[in-house]
């Protein structure tokens, strides 16, 4: 446990830091973007950060406090928001002293002259979702009670502010009715999310929601497409005095009146999530996600806001990076959410300044790749009996959501898929020779099989690989070492036999 004088120092030192950037980020004339971590061979968060910053991101929202990360972070003007995973919450609702010591390890150790500015600690993510059927409704309010208190205790509570990141489906608007100002929390956890409500709004916390006008789309074939966008709509719809020409608008209306109706019309909301997926989806593609996201981008900086709530936007874009080793149970487009590649490199122009202008994306410099090298189906195969089997197997460890319908891998052969699910499994396996073999099915080339927009992918060197690497050199290193030792003892004592001794790991 620190001692007071070290909060005190941290209070102060917090203070100043934010003060410092107030003059860039006061207004929320920046867009934030959230970053995830569940990716095969991850690019150093060093060079994420690096880019992020040369992008003009401000803030950044992380679903854990990963200890690389927020050091990557120390010492910058961006702002973050960081979060507590759903199965800590729990834990945290039982006992404050873990609450505190999460606080103590992840948000007042890293306010110094020189840290982190981190400004919300989200408590949980989307903890309400449908499908968890209730699993976290007894212990969020309890969590994040103990990691407020805890933030007051440690001196720093008017600076840093706990909050929850609800998915939008915690309210609606009834079939008989649907427009935003017939909208309400579903009735089954509404006395719940007006105490949390409330809790956030006596320590002047913000209301975050998880908004995504494509899921909308992908769910309900009859949706019109041009309502997802922001750049008009042939049939608006109108309430009262209001006109919706994209559901993004009528969604947060929705929430809008839901807390006014709680007794909370002037609360802060941040959109914790917004974005558009590139590919695993007939609808998901690069086109479509730079519509969506340069006009989320334009409308959240505009200050026009909604028809409901004038102003800026606070939002974070979903996401920074590709993440796929993601769940895909929702779908296969949960991992394509980046606006950047696995390696870093754009997929689109999208000016974040919010302007008309046509101002590009930097990638993130210097990535390592492995050998350019691929494992494909070998063509001298006759007998492909048991293809299907391999293409199975690989794409079970692996990421083959390229290859499903509407993607961007949709147009292969037989062949072609499986020569794509063979390279990921291999890429997967940090390109070892046993993992491109499938009974004598796969051979590896060096002549890059990518087509049209189905790209084979290269993994990046980081990660995995380069750690293997690493830790084979210290074992072959070691045992001639041990050998080394073990003769010098041998010729001290005089003993000629020779004795065996372990052989390392490796």
């Amino acid at each position: 446990m620190r001692m007071a004088g070290a909060r005190l120092d941290c209070k102060l030192n917090l203070c100043m830091t934010v003060f410092l950037v107030l003059p860039m980020f006061s207004n929320g004339a920046s867009v934030g973007v959230n970053w995830g971590t569940m990716a095969n061979h991850k690019l150093p968060p060093k060079k994420v950060v690096q880019m992020m910053r040369e992008n003009g991101f401000g803030k950044v929202k992380l679903f854990e406090a990963d200890e690389q990360i927020l050091g990557a972070l120390t010492g910058t003007e961006i702002e973050v928001m960081v979060g507590i995973p759903n199965n800590m919450l729990k834990q945290m609702s039982e006992d404050p002293g873990a609450a505190a010591s999460w606080v103590d390890a992840n948000v007042t150790s890293y306010c110094h002259n020189g840290g982190l500015i981190i400004r919300y600690v989200a408590v949980g993510n989307e903890p309400f979702l449908n499908s968890y059927n209730g699993t976290y409704l007894q212990s969020t309010l309890p969590a994040l009670k103990n990691v407020q208190n805890a933030l007051n205790h440690a001196g720093i509570g008017s600076q840093v502010k706990a909050t929850v990141p609800f998915n939008a489906d915690i309210y609606n608007s009834p079939e008989s009715n649907p427009v935003p100002s017939a909208g309400d929390f579903r009735p089954e956890i509404r006395d719940l999310t007006i105490e949390i409500a409330h809790f956030l709004h006596s320590n002047d916390a913000p209301f975050t929601i998880n908004i995504y006008p494509f899921l909308s789309l992908y769910g309900n074939n009859d949706f019109p497409v041009d309502y997802a966008f922001f750049d008009g709509s042939n049939k608006p719809i109108r309430d009262g005095d209001h006109t919706y020409t994209n559901v993004f608008d009528a969604n947060f209306d929705t929430l809008v009146w839901s807390l006014t109706k709680a007794g909370y019309p002037d609360m802060k909301i941040i959109v914790g999530e917004s974005g558009w997926p590139t590919d695993g989806d007939k609808n998901a593609n690069t086109q479509n996600a730079k519509r969506f996201n340069q006009g989320l981008v334009r409308k959240a900086l505009s200050g026009r806001g909604t028809p409901a709530r004038k102003g800026l936007i606070d939002v974070y874009l979903f996401s920074i990076i590709d993440e796929n080793a993601k769940s895909i149970a929702p779908g296969s487009f949960e991992r394509h959410w980046g606006i950047f590649e696995f390696d870093g490199k754009p997929k689109y122009e999208i000016d974040l300044s919010g302007l008309q202008g046509n101002k590009g994306l930097f990638a993130v410099e210097a990535v390592r790749y492995m050998h350019k090298r691929w494992c494909v189906l070998n063509p001298h195969v006759k007998d492909l009996k048991d293809l299907q089997r391999g293409i199975d197997y690989a794409c079970s460890l692996s990421d083959c959501t390229a290859l499903g319908y509407g993607s961007s891998c949709n147009h292969l052969s037989v062949q072609g898929n499986a020569s794509y699910a063979f390279n990921m499994y291999y890429q997967f396996m940090d390109q070892n020779s046993w993992s491109c073999d499938f009974s004598g099915l796969a051979v590896v080339t060096d002549e890059d099989p990518s087509e049209d927009q189905c790209r084979f992918p290269v993994m990046i060197a980081h990660g995995s690989s380069e750690k293997l690497l690493h830790r084979t050199a210290f074992h072959i290193l070691l045992f001639f070492l041990e050998g080394f030792v073990v003769l010098v003892l041998l010729g001290c004592v005089g003993i000629m036999a020779v004795i065996p001794h372990r052989r390392p790991a490796f």
